[in-house]
């Protein structure tokens, strides 16, 4: 049986990360907004108001999440640029998920969001230096320090691990 939970595995990455691993990732963000229309193409309000696996989050809570989410670490991103390991503000997503700006409205705000976030995320992405790559921030939650690059390729990864949350269930549903 898949792992509807993590459907393309956990974030995992090892050794150094390169320029061309950074641009890969780029890439991914930039692409993500295409990526999740063509998965939500043609998806009914029903369909939206199911939920990706028993006991998780519907497509529609999924969309809105990946725009919380996404912004947040944007956000963080420019924190970390701007100030010396800054302690970043985490957030309750769960609780954020069941607000009705995420349990009830049009995915529509959040692709159109999702869409300019994502086109100026990859631009201030590849302006970034190496110096700006290794830079860190600390989050209070996991009491984990993280550079930048590693976070990169964590939202990359994000964005793709929510997308084949809304195409298994399309493939398991047969729509």
């Amino acid at each position: 049986m898949p792992d509807l939970k993590y459907p393309i595995g956990r974030f995992k990455h090892e050794g150094p990360i390169t320029s061309e691993q950074r641009e890969r990732w780029i890439d991914e963000i930039e692409s993500l907004p295409t990526m999740l229309l063509k998965a939500l193409a043609d998806l009914s309000d029903e369909q939206l108001d199911t939920p990706y696996r028993p006991d998780g989050w519907t497509v529609r809570q999924v969309v809105h999440h990946i725009g919380d989410s996404h912004l947040n670490s944007f956000a963080r991103f420019k924190l970390a640029l701007t100030e010396e390991q800054p302690a970043i503000k985490p957030y309750y997503e769960e609780r954020w998920a069941i607000l009705p700006d995420a349990s009830d409205a049009p995915v529509q705000l959040s692709t159109s969001l999702i869409s300019g976030l994502h086109a100026r995320w990859a631009y201030f992405l590849r302006a970034m230096t190496e110096t700006d790559y290794a830079k860190t921030f600390f989050h209070p939650s996991s009491q984990r320090i993280s550079r930048l690059d590693e976070t990169l390729g964590l939202y990359a990864w994000h964005g793709r691990h929510h997308v084949a949350h809304i195409t298994s269930l399309r493939e398991r549903m047969g729509w």
